[in-house]
């Protein structure tokens, strides 16, 4: 079977932090392969993304690419840029219904508990603090309106995180190569069932 896997978001999809491999992606990507499937990747993140430049950025190629597979991965530069959660709800909205339309399952990632980051000590806790949970919120809202595959990842990272000390890069903000293979762990299962319908 051929899938035709295209990903949408930030710099998580396009592998800032790792040393090789790329993002969560290539690595989901290359899961698939094991499971015997033939693969082809477009990866259209754009490190820094907001969920406004997914929608006026990365969509439209999104739909020129007849995607039998799409995930999207966004929000974190928008809790750390002051996007208010109505707008980015509505930005969601628009992706998800304008993707709906090329009939592939769409796979939401929400947001990571950026509290328990390393770089969270660095930065005013009211960059962070109370903000991840009113997103989230707005992404499982998106997803069950709309009929979208969500990954909890900010339920796994928080059992993730404190057992996988080397899941952060050097930056203490994005994930290492480590991190990646983790996080394509937990969207496996979820991806999986869906290609193989």
């Amino acid at each position: 079977m051929s899938v035709n896997y295209v990903a949408l978001g930030d710099s998580t999809a396009v592998g800032v932090g790792a040393t090789r491999g790329g993002g969560y992606p290539e690595r989901l990507a290359s899961r698939l392969r094991k499971d015997g499937l033939s693969v082809g990747l477009t990866n259209l993140g754009v490190s820094g993304a907001r969920i406004r430049d997914v929608f006026t950025g990365q969509v439209k190629a999104a739909v020129a690419a007849h995607p039998t597979l799409v995930t999207l991965g966004v929000g974190t530069n928008d809790i750390w840029r002051g996007t208010a959660v109505e707008d980015f709800q509505e930005d969601l909205e628009r992706i998800a219904r304008r993707l709906k339309q090329t009939g592939a399952p769409l796979v939401l990632v929400n947001i990571a508990d950026l509290a328990l980051a390393p770089v969270a000590k660095l930065v005013p806790s009211a960059l962070y603090e109370g903000r991840i949970e009113p997103f989230n919120a707005a992404i499982a809202q998106v997803a069950r309106t709309e009929g979208l595959h969500l990954v909890d990842l900010y339920t796994a990272s928080q059992e993730m995180f404190p057992r996988a000390p080397r899941f952060f890069s050097g930056d203490g903000f994005h994930p290492s190569a480590e991190g990646y293979e983790e996080w394509a762990d937990l969207m496996l299962p979820t991806v999986r069932t869906l290609v193989s319908r």
